[in-house]
């Protein structure tokens, strides 16, 4: 289907923070990076994301699916539309409304069949209901662009990707190692609540959806005896890989509910640093920096609080030249070319699941016809 070599892949994605869809271009043969290209981001309305906001937790054919997915569809078609003429082919990640691997299994609202429609691309879709069923986890799926990304910036030692989005996740990984899927090469997992709580606290508290900057959590002062309380959740007890949903700890916000704004704020981004730190306790072996990616790199007031709780470099990634906003859009544009050259998107060390597996199916123009 694709021409040997590198192509240029278009991606997008659209994270459990909700604020809207970011889309990029990737010139990649599946394996290495040759290049970054364009790239595009289309927000959510205030009503795009109520509509959405009202479906998570639920599955195909709950109250509200199919609006949110038909917002995710408009959304994604509208701000990959622009940059789909340069692409072979696209990755659509879709919406995460549920997610229970051990369980039901994992929901991602949007269809790539009605995409590859409006785009006139082959679209690879349903990137992680393979790892689920082989029994892993379903996520996080970045980790195998990660060591692209790690090999593109000349790492020759291990390093770690922080992806602070509205849940936390982390990959260390070793570019030594030949390929992603080689055991040793990726370790990768969920850390817990990020951005999410704290916007949850916002949008109820004062009506925005982000504490910009940090601000309101630099101004209060963090409830230990929550974080502590915080920590004890069975989640940080369990070994790597593992994976959330997120609204997993909806009871971080009960836990919050009497405290002033500001160190509400503060309580719930300790909690997230937190929370990271006690995921780096699990790296296999030190790290030569901690690279951070999402929107909670823009958050000063978290990005000190992580850094005061590790011994290793806490940087964001345009540090090493890469655009933190565009990284996760970029990843499943990569992927989507893995998909369709046969190669695995996830392995034992990334997602728990039984085997290297490639993960997703691919929907070409005229198939709705």
């Amino acid at each position: 289907m694709l021409k040997p070599g590198a192509v240029w892949a278009l991606g997008a994605m659209s994270g459990t923070s909700l604020d809207g869809v970011d889309a990029a271009l990737v010139k990649t043969d599946g394996d290495r990076i040759e290049a970054f290209g364009r790239h595009a981001y289309r927000p959510y309305s205030s009503a795009e994301r109520a509509t959405i906001r009202a479906a998570l937790g639920r599955w195909p054919g709950g109250d509200g699916v199919e609006a949110a997915a038909e917002v995710v569809e408009t959304a994604h078609a509208a701000v990959m539309s622009g940059l789909a003429g340069e692409a072979e082919i696209a990755g659509f990640h879709g919406q995460t409304l549920a997610h229970d691997p051990a369980g039901r299994g994992t929901h991602q609202a949007g269809d790539g069949s009605v995409l590859a429609e409006v785009l006139g691309l082959p679209v690879v879709w349903d990137f992680r209901s393979a790892d689920v069923r082989m029994g892993g986890q379903g996520a996080p799926l970045a980790p195998f662009f990660h060591f692209a990304c790690a090999r593109w910036i000349g790492a020759c030692e291990p390093v770690a990707f922080l992806n602070l989005g509205g849940v936390g996740n982390l990959t260390w990984l070793d570019p030594r190692e030949p390929a992603p899927d080689v055991p040793g090469a990726c370790l990768a997992f969920d850390t817990g609540p990020a951005n999410a709580p704290v916007d949850d606290l916002m949008q109820a508290r004062r009506g925005v959806s982000r504490d910009e900057g940090g601000a309101l959590a630099a101004e209060g002062e963090a409830d230990e005896g929550i974080v502590a309380h915080f920590l004890s959740h069975p989640y940080f007890f369990r070994m790597p890989p593992k994976s959330l949903d997120r609204n997993e700890f909806h009871g971080l916000l009960d836990a919050v509910s009497g405290l002033p704004d500001a160190d509400a704020a503060a309580t719930l981004t300790a909690a997230a640093a937190a929370a990271v730190a006690r995921g780096a306790e699990h790296f296999p072996a030190p790290v030569a920096r901690l690279l951070v990616t999402g929107g909670g790199r823009h958050n000063p007031t978290l990005m000190r609080m992580i850094a005061g709780l590790l011994d290793c470099p806490v940087e964001p990634v345009e540090a090493v030249g890469l655009d933190g906003d565009m990284l996760e859009a970029q990843a499943f544009a990569h992927l989507a070319v893995r998909v369709a050259r046969g190669l695995p998107t996830s392995c034992p060390g990334t997602t728990g699941v039984a085997a290297a597996v490639g993960g997703g199916q691919i929907s070409r123009p005229g198939h709705l016809r």
